[in-house]
C-alpha cells in the first residue's frame, strides 16, 4: 500500500534532503565531481566502483570527501558464480581489428577480469559512505553484517519480486526496483534476465506490496513528472541513472553525450556485447559486430576482452566502440550542471503533485 510519509522518512534515514538518487554507474562515468555535486544539492550521489581496484576506490572515495561532507553512496557488483570461460578466438579476432583502426595492440583478455571484491569490500568499510549499493546478486552474509554493524545502510537491485523479496530475507535496508527501461546493466540474479524485464509502472507497487523495506523507483524516470508517479505508487525515493549522463560533471565523452541529445524512446536496446551480461544501450558497431557473429563471451571474460577497446574509444570520442549507456526516458535528458538538474526535479516534482492535488 502507498504510504505518503515513505518519502520523508527515507530522506531522514538518509540524511539527505530529497530522496532522489544520482545511480551508481559503473565504468567512470560518476566521478568524484558529479557525485559530490549531486549530493551537496540535496541528493544522494553514487560511486560506481564495480570496476575500480580498491586502492582507488579509497583515493575516489577521498575526492568525494574533499569536495562535500553530505552523504554519499558507494556500488560494487555482487560476486558471480564461476563460470566456464569460453573460447575467445572469434571474439577477439573481431575485437582485433577495431583495435586496429584505433590504433592499439592487439587485444588480450586479463587473467582476472574484475577486482578482488573482498578487498573492494574492505576499500568501501574504509570510506564508510552512508550507503553501500550492490547489484548482480547478494553479497555473503557477513559482508553485509560488516556493513551494518558500522551504521552503513544497505541497498540492494531487485528486477522482479522473487528478487525483492530474497533480498528483504537477506536483511538489506532498501531496495532499488530495476524497470526494464533503465540504463545500463540489469541487475537480475533470480533466473533469466527475461524474467526480470518488467516495467517501472508495473514493478514499483507490486514490490511495494511485497516487501516491507523501502523501495527505491528507477527506470525510464527523467523528471517531475516520473518523481511523481513513482511517488504515488508507493516508492520511498528515485535513482536516476541516464537523466544524469548530460551534466556537465558526467565523465561520459563528448561524442556519448551528443547522441543523448539526438536519441528518442526506442533509440536503446539490451545487448551482452559489452560485458557479457545483458545491459541497455545505444546499438554501435561493438555490439551489432558481436552479436551477429554470436561472438559473446560469458561475464567477466567479455568484459576483460573489451574493455581496452571501450575506454580506448571513450578518450578518442570514437562511438563505433564505445559503450553508450542509455535508458528509454532517453528523449527526455537535459545538460547542464548536476545542481541545476537536482533543483528542477524537486521543483517539478512538487509542481506534478501540486496539481494532482488540484
Amino acid at each position: 500500500m502507498m504510504d505518503p510519509q515513505a518519502w520523508r522518512r527515507f530522506s531522514e534515514r538518509l540524511g539527505v534532503v530529497h530522496s532522489i538518487i544520482q545511480a551508481p554507474m559503473a565504468g567512470g562515468l560518476t566521478p568524484p565531481e558529479l557525485v559530490a555535486a549531486v549530493s551537496e544539492a540535496g541528493g544522494l550521489g553514487s560511486l560506481g566502483a564495480a570496476y575500480v581496484q580498491p586502492e582507488d576506490i579509497v583515493q575516489q572515495a577521498r575526492a568525494v570527501r574533499s569536495l562535500t561532507s553530505r552523504p554519499y553512496a558507494i556500488n560494487l557488483f555482487a560476486p558471480q558464480p564461476a563460470v566456464a570461460p569460453a573460447d575467445p578466438g572469434p571474439t577477439l579476432a573481431i575485437i582485433e581489428r577495431f583495435h586496429a583502426a584505433l590504433g592499439l595492440p592487439p587485444p588480450v583478455i586479463p587473467a582476472s577480469a574484475m577486482p578482488d571484491f573482498a578487498k573492494q569490500v574492505e576499500a568501501v568499510l574504509d570510506a564508510a559512505p552512508t550507503v553501500f549499493s550492490f547489484t548482480f546478486g547478494i553479497p555473503p552474509a557477513p559482508v553485509l553484517e560488516a556493513f551494518r554493524s558500522r551504521g552503513i545502510l544497505v541497498v540492494g537491485t531487485a528486477t522482479n519480486v522473487r528478487e525483492a523479496q530474497a533480498l528483504e530475507a537477506a536483511g538489506v535496508d532498501a531496495i532499488v526496483a530495476q524497470g526494464s527501461e533503465a540504463g545500463g546493466h540489469r541487475g537480475s540474479f533470480g533466473g533469466s534476465f527475461e524474467a526480470g524485464m518488467v516495467g517501472t509502472m508495473a514493478f514499483v507497487p507490486q514490490m511495494v506490496d511485497a516487501v516491507r523495506v523501502p523501495v527505491i523507483a528507477s527506470g525510464g524516470i527523467m523528471d517531475g513528472r516520473g518523481i511523481a508517479a513513482a511517488r504515488m505508487l508507493g516508492a520511498a525515493a528515485v535513482q536516476l541513472g541516464t537523466a544524469f549522463l548530460r551534466c556537465q560533471e558526467s565523465s561520459a565523452a563528448a561524442a556519448h553525450k551528443a547522441l543523448l541529445r539526438e536519441a528518442r524512446d526506442e533509440s536503446s536496446r539490451i545487448t551482452r556485447a559489452f560485458s557479457g551480461r545483458p545491459a541497455r544501450a545505444i546499438p554501435n558497431e561493438l555490439t551489432t559486430t558481436l552479436e551477429e557473429a554470436g561472438a559473446i563471451l560469458p561475464f567477466p571474460q567479455q568484459h576483460g576482452a573489451t574493455r581496452t577497446l571501450r575506454a580506448a574509444s571513450s578518450k578518442q570520442n570514437d562511438t563505433r566502440f564505445m559503450a553508450l549507456w542509455a535508458g528509454q526516458g532517453i528523449g527526455l535528458s537535459r545538460e547542464g550542471p548536476a545542481a541545476d538538474l537536482v533543483r528542477a526535479l524537486v521543483a517539478e516534482t512538487d509542481a506534478a503533485l501540486a496539481a494532482v492535488r488540484g
